[in-house]
């Protein structure tokens, strides 16, 4: 069995109450059934030993990928259509994921606020997204955050691959996928210290406190004044997720697949 997160034991208050109930049933069924369970962190594999007191010596990591259009190059003109098309900004941070509580995009919309950088946010909104449009309203910024959502795979990899940074702030995860989309995206990215934040970005990212306003836009602006150190980031970061790619995936997959048989 894999497991990707235990978010709805380690951050409960992100959960109803029944719903803790249901998950934490199947999930500890499922784990007290299965041979051997694949985390997709040491995160989600310390959760696992912590809140469902599984031995760790039967749960194995297999990190994840992504799809292969972030690793695909665009021309110019493609990259061009579509920033035209979203009436994007020539520079700008981007965000990728669900505008929920944990994924925290209001402490990055407060972060740009007093600067005249641009943010696009890509996701579906839930009722967290109130927030940040009455922040917007309130602050004046509606000209400096652009929402998107129903863009196709090809599309967004066009508009991670425009951007200038990602900043991916959020409060918990089990791996973090967009930021692998970044790194494949020559994209330098600010993430959040601990968690399986560090594991996703590996070494080159840039690590801040995801509820620190002051240190998200000092982390903003140092990379918005240093192009160079941008490309450095980007340069290693691309290094570091080849081990994401497809082929290491399905080979570390294959190889417990048959140390189980």
């Amino acid at each position: 069995v894999t497991i990707h997160d235990l978010i709805f034991l380690s951050h409960p208050h992100y959960y109803n109450f029944l719903d803790r109930i249901i998950y934490k049933l199947k999930f500890q069924y499922a784990v007290n059934t299965a041979d051997h369970i694949i985390a997709i962190s040491e995160q989600t594999k310390n959760d696992i030993v912590q809140f469902l007191h599984v031995d760790e010596s039967k749960i194995s990591i297999v990190y994840q990928g992504c799809n292969k259009v972030y690793k695909q190059t665009y021309t110019l003109e493609q990259k061009k259509n579509t920033k035209n098309k979203f009436k994007l900004p020539d520079e700008y941070i981007l965000n990728v994921g669900t505008i929920q509580e944990r994924k925290n995009a209001l402490s990055l919309v407060k972060a740009i606020n007093g600067t005249d950088y641009h943010l696009v946010l890509v996701g579906k909104e839930k009722a967290y997204a109130k927030k940040l449009h009455q922040y917007i309203a309130k602050n004046d910024l509606s000209e400096q955050v652009y929402f998107i959502k129903d863009v196709g795979p090809e599309e967004l990899a066009m508009i991670y691959q425009s951007a200038t940074v990602f900043c991916y702030p959020s409060i918990c995860e089990g791996f973090g996928i967009p930021i692998i989309e970044a790194l494949y995206s020559n994209l330098p990215v600010i993430t959040s210290k601990g968690g399986c934040f560090p594991e996703a970005a590996g070494p080159d990212a840039v690590f801040i406190d995801p509820n620190n306003i002051d240190t998200i836009k000092a982390a903003l602006a140092s990379l918005y004044e240093n192009p160079e150190r941008r490309k450095s980031m980007a340069e290693k970061g691309y290094e570091y997720v080849q081990r994401f790619s497809d082929e290491n995936v399905a080979d570390n997959l294959l190889k417990l697949y048959k140390s189980i048989e």
